[in-house]
């Protein structure tokens, strides 16, 4: 594995969000703003590095993960429904306007949306995860279009579905179960929402306690994994040899994303999640945004959701 040579940047401390879970990281290139979700503390994020303007929003339910759609609006995955935010009267005013689309699992209280993203074809796929502490593999993968709604993808159940994003062509999705310590992939078929030829792309057995978390692919058709646990980001290439570690002066990293007005900037979403009181103490910016310059313009603008 190649360290991040000495010179490079370190981490900077965007936001001091001091979020009670961060997750969910997008880069949304339209409004040139970085966007996240509190999930324990119920919250969606935007912060704009252009000038400096941060800002947040109550939600009436713990968010997992954010959709962009084509018309400017997002999609919300709340614990058990899928939202349409109106972002635009969201930044004119104190609110958020949202419309639920669809219900998440509503049989099973032990299970909330967890995280995902739009694929490159005009779809939201995101992961449920199960809350109890045993984390028996009740979650599953779902795919939800304003055309045909929501339909589970052909992936086995999973405890804590994470790492979910795409290669530029859309054919190949990467996931993982984020009690174990390993990222799959499989060839994604978004007509059909079936997943085939499921195989290991990664396999962390460097760093004891690592867990895999949220994941980005930039444009060399690379993999920037968030570890929780480690305390870094990995940047895996395309043959799951890793290129680099990236380290985070706190412990728990749950997601990233590239972005920046240049696309040459690693954002990386933060949790004090399950932390003990002193190490609360030792990390007190545990739950903030960071970024990271990066040597190049790496990133690929999120893909969108069709609008209706």
């Amino acid at each position: 594995m190649v360290a991040s040579p000495l010179h490079a940047p370190l981490p900077r401390l965007a936001v001091d969000a001091r979020c009670a879970h961060g997750e969910g990281v997008v880069w949304c290139v339209r409004r040139q703003a970085v966007l996240w979700v509190d999930i324990d503390g119920a919250r969606l994020w935007l912060h704009r590095p252009g000038d400096g303007h941060t800002r947040s929003w109550t939600l009436p339910d713990r968010p997992g993960c954010i959709g962009l759609v084509e018309d400017g609006s997002l999609l919300l995955a709340l614990a058990k429904g899928l939202y349409r935010a109106d972002l635009e009267a969201g930044l004119s005013g104190e609110e958020l306007p949202l419309r639920r689309l669809a219900p998440v699992e509503p049989e099973n209280p032990h299970t909330r949306s967890n995280d995902g993203r739009a694929d490159r074809h005009g779809n939201f796929v995101f992961g449920t995860m199960n809350e109890h502490p045993e984390h028996a593999p009740t979650g599953a993968f779902y795919q939800f279009s304003f055309r045909h709604g929501l339909r589970r993808l052909s992936l086995p159940g999973a405890a804590i579905p994470n790492s979910i994003c795409f290669s530029a062509d859309g054919r190949t999705l990467y996931y993982c179960d984020s009690v174990r310590a390993e990222i799959l992939c499989g060839d994604y078929d978004p007509e059909t929402a079936q997943v085939s030829r499921a195989r290991v792309f990664v396999r962390i057995e460097d760093h004891a306690g690592a867990s895999p978390d949220g994941s980005a692919l930039d444009a060399q058709g690379c993999v920037w994994n968030a570890q929780w646990g480690a305390s870094r980001v990995v940047r895996y290439r395309p043959d799951g040899t890793p290129e680099r570690v990236v380290p985070l002066p706190v412990p728990q990293p749950s997601c990233c994303a590239i972005g920046g007005p240049g696309l040459d900037t690693l954002y990386v979403i933060t949790s004090p999640q399950g932390l003990a009181a002193e190490a609360r103490t030792a990390f007190p910016t545990s739950g903030g945004l960071y970024a990271v310059p990066l040597e190049a313009a790496l990133g690929l603008e999120e893909s969108r959701v069709a609008a209706p």
